[in-house]
């Protein structure tokens, strides 16, 4: 076993399993998924740390803790189909794509889109589309999906998201105006029109940008 791969069984012990997180696909598949390729050839030496680390273009690779635990949260079954907002570097994309039947995720980003699409290439996931674009809107061509997850915080759910969710999909995202006040949420839909909240902690993301979410940045804010 190389030094990365010990590295990765390191984390998935201490910042997984004695953490909470239990669902044993997710932890064979956070243990296959190099996150090293994943990062910056400059903080790769970092890539295992208990922390996020920067990716450029004002984003970043969140802890493996809370990949897992937003994951796990999402309750993914081998034939579910799942929408991811916020590609970022693709590294919860190629976790996703190591659970479910199809992933489609989002980056409105330019360089990032392109970064995650080559590195989820060169893992041979191939049930796993990377699309440039507004997350906020979802992905109506491929909807409803069994479960949605979106990695920036947004001030409010977007209603596009909920929307697009099957019936009894889970929605898992952080919502909140400010950095301070940020909720872990979770929305199950059971019907039509009737959904369920449950709030799973506080935490600190990045701003979800777009029409249903915050402005670009220098843009007025709406309200």
């Amino acid at each position: 076993m190389n030094e990365a791969a010990l590295a990765r069984e390191q984390m998935v012990f201490e910042q997984l399993e004695q953490r909470g997180i239990r669902d044993p696909r997710l932890l064979d598949a956070m243990r296959k998924v190099p996150r090293e390729r994943f990062v910056d050839v400059e903080t790769s030496g970092e890539a295992y740390g208990d922390h996020s680390l920067p990716i450029g273009e004002g984003q970043t690779i969140s802890q493996p803790w809370i990949v897992a635990h937003m994951i796990q949260s999402a309750a993914i079954e081998p034939r579910d189909r799942v929408l991811e907002i916020g590609a970022g570097s693709g590294y919860s994309a190629a976790i996703l794509g190591h659970l479910a039947n199809r992933v489609w995720t989002i980056e409105r980003q330019t360089r990032l889109a392109r970064f995650s699409g080559q590195r989820i290439a060169m893992s041979g996931l191939a049930n796993v589309t990377v699309l440039r674009g507004d997350g906020t809107l979802g992905w109506p061509p491929a909807a409803p999906f069994d479960a949605i997850l979106v990695t920036a915080a947004a001030p409010r759910v977007p209603d596009p998201l909920r929307r697009q969710l099957a019936i009894g999909g889970r929605l898992v995202l952080p919502t909140g105006e400010e950095p301070e006040s940020q909720r872990l949420t979770r929305i199950v839909r059971h019907g039509a029109d009737e959904f369920s909240e449950e709030d799973l902690g506080r935490v600190a993301f990045a701003p979800l940008i777009g029409e249903h979410g915050f402005p670009e940045p220098g843009a007025p804010r709406r309200r």
